[in-house]
């Protein structure tokens, strides 16, 4: 086998690995949410990471392969960074922009992941193998799209001690000498 192909079915089963750990996590972060368009958003990209588990199985059939794992220590840390942060941050008005910014460094590392494995598959030669990580991509893309504008539009504005038109709902308080 070339090195290439190693390196591309070593890194396809690392994804595979991080999106079903992403499949058992999703549903605490919609627990934890407090923020109704989080929960929604969150719970449609679960179904498409769901779909994502079954996109790597059939681009592992592409070479001929049986679907493996390779624990993805990378998705194992920003997990637990995210966890300790939400832990930090109960019932805080900055913890839906935390969640937002757990998910996006997600995000931002299956985008870079998925399009290393996107541009070895044409490398390599596989046309369906390459369409169907560009799919892929393209959601994920879309995904961390709608968490910035999630952020932007509300979370970011409530952690900071707004409402989402803009108005300061900071309390000031009153001492008494």
């Amino acid at each position: 086998m070339n090195a290439l192909k190693k390196l591309f079915l070593d890194e396809l089963a690392d994804r595979y690995d991080s999106e079903k750990q992403l499949v058992r996590a999703m549903p605490i972060m919609i627990k934890i949410a407090t923020c109704e368009d989080l929960k929604t958003l969150i719970q449609n990209h679960l179904s498409e990471t769901e779909g994502h588990v079954q996109t790597l199985e059939r681009v592992f059939e592409t070479f001929d392969e049986k679907p493996k794992t390779r624990k993805c220590e990378a998705t194992i840390g920003l997990l637990k960074e995210g966890d300790e942060l939400a832990d930090r941050l109960k019932g805080s008005d900055s913890l839906n922009a935390a969640l937002i910014s757990t998910a996006q460094k997600i995000e931002h590392y299956e985008i870079a992941s998925y399009g290393c494995l996107h541009e070895w598959a044409n490398v390599l030669g596989n046309r369906e193998a390459a369409e169907l990580l560009e799919d892929v991509l393209e959601e994920e893309k879309a995904a961390n799209e709608s968490l910035i504008e999630l952020a932007r539009c509300c979370c970011n504005r409530e952690a900071f001690g707004e409402d989402a038109s803009g108005e300061s709902v900071l309390v000031v308080e009153s001492y008494s000498n």
